[in-house]
């Protein structure tokens, strides 16, 4: 069997490494490194991509779009933010960090993301705000959870960290809430060289303040309106975004075409179980994550094949060290540690081979044949 590596950077679209090169020296030679055309470029490109009347502000991160877009939708001292119970710590961790309440929700046992019937159990008076998170690349189900919104008054935040591109009702997400978040670290369906994020909003108040607040609080250069942080997107950064914005459309359908070989490759062996895409969602799979109760025999023989994977996520935020103080014990979220205990990722990415995807599924077809 064939080395077959987890994630790899390849030059998927013919030229386009050629492309960063020439723009990262180009960059330099230009000498003008924060705030510059690149920056301003690319929010404009990356709204327009999104959703006519969209503004996206470029940021340090995909940690700090949550964070920023929380305080600008006002969240704060003991307001209460839905979230699911199964996503990454740093969606938990933002909402701490403005000193409101995560109020974790038990996910969809098929999609693993937030529903509007789960989030509605758990809603009270200090509920103020929804934080849906677009898991591996799948949209949530936002028509429901945006009347859920509506009936509540609650504000919402998606969090498209996994999920540039993807659709729900032909409708990108980042378009449907108060904000959106972003993230464009290397990996991601649409990444940078290094850490960048964005918050997408279509609320000019929104994204006034977000202006401002990421740049020290400055409207005016020097003249501090509000306390402010400072999380820019770097113009290094936003030059290579620029490029691969042009491919990103190109780049999440190949991702598709590799998981549609798995789905049909892979289908009615052992106890898989496979992704399954909602109605009305367009999947781009930033992860293609298999479920089995033999997780760590499986991960073990590919690993001894030279096949790389990966586990999102190992251990649920209810069940962390650092989240003990929230309250909740083992058992609260059946499903989300369901998953902790069964999730293992295989290897997708745009560049991959159809040897090295072959080699995956024989190996994995052979463990089950054992």
């Amino acid at each position: 069997m064939m080395e077959v590596p987890y994630f790899a950077f390849r030059d998927f679209v013919p030229g386009v490494q050629q492309q960063l090169e020439q723009a990262l020296v180009q960059m330099a030679k230009r000498g003008n490194f924060i705030l510059g055309k690149e920056v301003h470029s690319f929010q404009k490109e990356f709204a327009a991509y999104l959703a006519e009347g969209t503004t996206a502000i470029g940021v340090g991160n995909g940690y700090d779009a949550l964070v920023i877009s929380l305080k600008a939708l006002g969240i704060g001292i003991g307001d209460e933010v839905l979230m699911p119970s199964n996503s990454y710590m740093a969606t938990v961790n933002a909402v701490l960090q403005v000193r409101a309440k995560p109020v974790l929700v038990e996910p969809d046992a098929y999609t693993y993301n937030l529903t509007a019937a789960n989030a509605e159990k758990a809603i009270t008076p200090k509920t103020k705000a929804m934080l849906p998170v677009h898991l591996y690349g799948q949209p949530c189900q936002m028509g429901e959870l945006m009347q859920l919104a509506a009936k509540y008054k609650l504000r919402v935040l998606e969090d498209c960290a996994q999920a540039h591109g993807a659709t729900f009702k032909d409708q990108k997400v980042g378009t449907f809430g108060d904000a959106a978040a972003f993230s464009f670290y290397p990996t991601k369906n649409l990444g940078a060289m290094g850490d960048g994020g964005a918050v997408v909003t279509n609320n000019i108040i929104i994204a006034d303040f977000v202006q401002q607040y990421c740049n020290y609080g400055q409207k005016q250069k020097y003249i501090g309106e509000l306390v402010g942080v400072n999380s820019r997107l770097d113009e290094l950064q936003a030059a290579i975004l620029r490029i691969k914005l042009q491919h990103l459309n190109q780049y999440n359908t190949e991702r598709q075409r590799l998981a549609k070989v798995y789905l049909k490759e892979l289908q009615s062996i052992g106890d898989l179980i496979l992704p399954r895409t909602a109605d009305n969602c367009n999947h781009v799979y930033h992860i293609f994550n298999i479920r089995t109760k033999y997780r760590e025999a499986l991960q073990n023989h590919l690993s001894k094949s030279g096949i790389g994977t990966a586990i999102h996520y190992p251990m649920p935020v209810h069940l962390q060290p650092a989240y003990t103080f929230l309250g909740y014990q083992s058992g609260d979220f059946p499903v989300a540690e369901e998953l902790a205990d069964t999730s293992l990722s295989l290897p997708l990415f745009p560049g991959m081979t159809e040897v090295e995807q072959e080699s995956v599924i024989e190996v994995v077809k052979e463990f089950y044949n054992r």
